[in-house]
């Protein structure tokens, strides 16, 4: 179980002060021994970038071979004030993401040291603005996409779960989360077995399934609808990229508050913990490699998907 880490998160997070650097101290007290914190600004404000590194027993970091987990946190901004006070729906993004780091740190710390190395990355704003989207609000950023994905995407990911509070739309009821089809460069692939089986151990439940569409995998900027950033990371990386969707059964405003439902939180935590364990080791697979390239074989790349329009 993950919830004292997502109950000291939440905590640290539900402020109006909240900063990387008070997330970056909590990781470290739970055992994370490299973390970083880069602050950016914007337009409309700044953000914490925060990077946290756990080390595996086999990872490349040690001069081994086992595959590296991108874990990302995606989200606006933690809060929206003034117009909005205390924790916003969008926030769960970095809850998640940060809950599973300092659950890695306290892991490793205690001797459960997992084969690969693994990359923990969101960021921290307590009053990013909001804009105007249907079927309601969406929480902007102080910063662009192209911001976001310079801090939080890095080459050495093998494989990325991308999570987002996935909430302000009527395609997905669901309450607790659900995952992605695989999307690699510009390609929606089939969902992975593997992370079905996870998602059903760890939710007790059947796996629920976010549908998306070419739309979404675009990157933002080209004036069309996505669903919400979720599926960024792909217009940034080569590396296949999951989404991770914290969902509820009702529409709720990323911008809303008292909307944080730590139950969801501590359980999408705990899958991508699992999913860390058994992709580091080689038991479970994001993609079908090969069935990719032979599908680029027959029918050619679609990376120009992932490009804005000239």
């Amino acid at each position: 179980m993950v919830w004292r880490q997502a109950i000291e998160v939440h905590e640290r997070i539900d402020r109006g002060d909240a900063d990387g650097e008070a997330l970056a101290a909590l990781l470290r007290e739970s055992g994370v021994g490299d973390v970083r914190v880069r602050r950016v600004a914007g337009d409309r404000g700044h953000t914490d970038f925060v990077r946290a590194f756990v080390p595996g027993s086999a990872g490349r970091s040690r001069g081994g071979t086992a595959p590296t987990l991108g874990i990302i946190g995606r989200l606006g901004g933690v809060g929206a004030r003034p117009e909005q006070i205390g924790i916003v729906s969008d926030a769960d993004g970095a809850l998640v993401a940060l809950t599973a780091a300092a659950k890695l740190g306290a892991m490793s710390r205690a001797g459960d040291v997992l084969p690969g190395d693994v990359v923990v990355t969101t960021h921290v704003c307590p009053d990013a603005p909001t804009l105007p989207h249907d079927p309601v609000p969406f929480m902007n950023s102080p910063v662009d996409m192209a911001q976001m994905n310079a801090n939080e995407v890095e080459d050495g990911m093998d494989a990325v779960l991308s999570i987002d509070a996935t909430k302000g739309n009527r395609v997905c009821n669901h309450r607790g989360f659900a995952i992605s089809p695989t999307v690699r460069q510009g390609w929606v692939l089939r969902v992975s077995e593997g992370l079905l089986d996870i998602a059903a151990r760890v939710g007790g439940r059947a796996p629920a399934v976010l549908p998306i569409t070419t739309q979404d995998i675009t990157p933002y900027g080209n004036g069309v609808f996505h669903v919400n950033s979720i599926l960024q990371p792909a217009t940034a990386t080569d590396a296949p990229v999951v989404g991770v969707a914290v969902t509820a059964e009702s529409v709720v405003p990323g911008s809303g508050t008292g909307a944080t439902d730590l139950v969801s939180v501590e359980e999408t935590a705990r899958f991508c913990v699992e999913v860390a364990k058994d992709f580091g080791r080689g038991v479970v697979a994001v993609h079908d490699a090969e069935e990719f390239a032979a599908l680029v074989r027959m029918y050619g790349s679609l990376a120009h998907l992932r490009e804005l329009p000239a």
